[in-house]
């Protein structure tokens, strides 16, 4: 469970006012069945939490990575890691009860909350649930949806079939999103994305565009 890393580094990463508000609105979503306190707490973090880039010690990255493989926090800002904390801690006891509150999030999400939800996939419960959602992000014309879903997110690698996975990585290539950061690229290669991004890059030689170098990596000779 990666919650005491994560509360180890959003108490520095927070003033203690917000800290104090945080741990004041987890309280109520823990004994809440409707989805009101956590709408409301999810929505208002940014009123109390900065939207800094927070700052990671190479520990804290190691310890993540190892008991998340491929997850990664860098980059990530204050009011980011504050709305995944929060979504680490509602119950899922009740699976239909988590489902209901979780997907409510996903219907009435802005941008940046959709970026929190998609960045927050890896550490949901009932993981196969999510993936009808990780596909309709992959879907997403918002570069920071797309770059939650792609970018240190070990959960597309591990539990997309082969055809959406394609779909994730041809659509990197087409936002021109830096494929070095998504996690799995290498191990999730296969012959029908190989023969794919043949094709893909027969199209952008004819047409006198330059090709992603990267993409060499993921066809078959």
């Amino acid at each position: 469970m990666l919650l005491t890393e994560f509360e180890r580094i959003i108490r520095r990463s927070l003033s203690s006012g917000a800290m104090d508000w945080l741990e004041q609105k987890i309280g109520l979503i823990k004994t809440e069945e409707k989805n009101l306190q956590l709408n409301l707490a999810f929505s208002h973090i940014p009123r109390f939490v900065e939207k800094k880039t927070i700052a990671l010690q190479p520990s804290e990255v190691a310890e993540i990575n190892q008991k998340l493989p491929g997850f990664d926090l860098s980059g990530w800002s204050a009011d980011r890691l504050a709305r995944v904390y929060l979504l680490m801690q509602v119950p899922d006891q009740d699976k239909e009860v988590y489902l209901r509150k979780i997907n409510g999030l996903f219907t009435a999400a802005e941008m940046n909350e959709q970026a929190a939800l998609y960045s927050a996939l890896p550490v949901f419960s009932y993981p196969q649930e999510w993936i009808h959602r990780c596909e309709e992000g992959i879907r997403s014309n918002i570069g920071t949806v797309l770059e939650a879903i792609m970018y240190h997110n070990p959960y597309p690698a591990r539990y997309l079939s082969e055809n959406s996975w394609n779909q994730l990585v041809l659509k990197a290539f087409f936002t021109e999103k830096d494929i070095t950061r998504i996690t799995g690229i290498k191990e999730r290669k296969n012959k029908a994305l190989s023969e794919t991004l043949k094709d893909y890059v027969q199209e952008r030689l004819a047409a006198h565009r330059t090709v992603h170098p990267e993409i060499y990596k993921l066809i078959e000779l």
